[in-house]
């Protein structure tokens, strides 16, 4: 299973978010992200949206929702053989104009 990390800038944007929302985010991270994450050769499904943001080099963009988006890179390995995941931002398509 991948490991995961969340800056602070993540956890106060997610506190931000409805209950809704949060439940969405949690059943696209379990239900598509983390079986893709798994998958051979790490190849995300095209409904998942996933792209490098241009400003933000090592940084990914997820579309977990019509407007939802979470951004989150690659870290260090924490188990070895599994990916870990630093998420950073959530929100809607908003966040992408901040740091």
């Amino acid at each position: 299973m991948p490991t995961f990390e969340t800056l602070p800038r993540f956890t106060t944007d997610l506190q931000h978010l409805t209950p809704a929302q949060r439940r969405r985010f949690r059943r696209v991270v379990l239900g598509a992200f983390v079986p893709d994450l798994r998958s051979p050769g790490c190849q995300f499904r095209p409904g998942l949206r996933i792209k490098g943001v241009r400003r933000a080099p090592g940084v990914f963009e997820l579309t977990w929702d019509g407007d939802g988006r979470a951004t989150w890179s690659y870290g260090p390995a924490i188990v070895h053989g599994e990916q870990h995941i630093v998420w950073r931002r959530i929100g809607t398509h908003y966040i992408l104009t901040g740091p």
